[in-house]
């Protein structure tokens, strides 16, 4: 069935969840103003999975409105009540590059203790490409959790600051293979003759995939 502004509606205002579930993964079908008038319907849904697929969509549907997208996902940044919609905000606020929403990730990031959301706000530092995520970003990777020194590593990378490079290198031996990965991707993302050495060593590393990604940036 072709998707028209009007049966997104019905479906958006129906009873049954799945219904707005659905109509959400096709609002991409309908022109982008269209689509942000509708999702409006969806951002306080009373189901968080609705919630977390409207404000994910946000994330290719809002660059025909980034300001007002930005107040929609900073009101879901403070104010949800599950984590997972708040990630999800964290997560289009990077997709989108609203490097406005800036200090409302490093504010949350500092307030919250849920490993979920703190994943996606370093994630999004890094897409924002803002070199203010630097500090945030080194400051992850003296922490306990490898998922999110994994995580930060790569937004180093991403976020293309070459101060990162000595703190990326001090983790070319680091435990987890993950971690060690994410070194050689961000530190081939980087180059220069200053990364050579540190990726000749994970060119050799136990692990297949972390040689195998490291050789990638040695042959390019």
């Amino acid at each position: 069935m072709t998707l028209t502004s009007e049966t997104a509606r019905q479906m958006l205002t129906s009873e049954a969840y799945e219904q707005r579930l659905s109509a959400i993964n096709r609002l991409t079908d309908l022109p982008p103003d269209i689509a942000l008038e509708l999702v409006q319907l969806v951002l306080k849904d009373t189901k968080a999975r609705v919630r977390y697929a409207a404000i994910s969509k946000l994330a290719t549907i809002g660059q025909h409105d980034p300001a007002q997208c930005l107040e929609w996902l900073r009101h879901a940044l403070r104010t949800d009540s599950e984590a997972d919609v708040r990630a999800a905000a964290a997560d289009s606020i990077g997709a989108l590059k609203l490097t406005d929403g800036f200090d409302d990730l490093k504010t949350l990031y500092g307030e919250t203790k849920d490993w979920i959301i703190q994943l996606s706000i370093l994630a999004a530092l890094g897409a924002l490409g803002d070199l203010r995520s630097f500090d945030i970003l080194v400051e992850a990777l003296d922490g306990e959790n490898d998922l999110i020194i994994a995580i930060a590593v790569g937004a180093l990378g991403e976020l293309g600051d070459r101060r990162a490079i000595p703190v990326l290198v001090q983790r070319a031996n680091h435990a987890d293979w993950q971690v060690r990965y994410r070194v050689a991707q961000a530190l081939g993302h980087l180059g220069g003759e200053d990364v050579v050495n540190a990726l000749t060593q994970l060119s050799q590393d136990e692990v297949p995939q972390v040689a195998e990604e490291a050789k990638i940036y040695l042959l390019a």
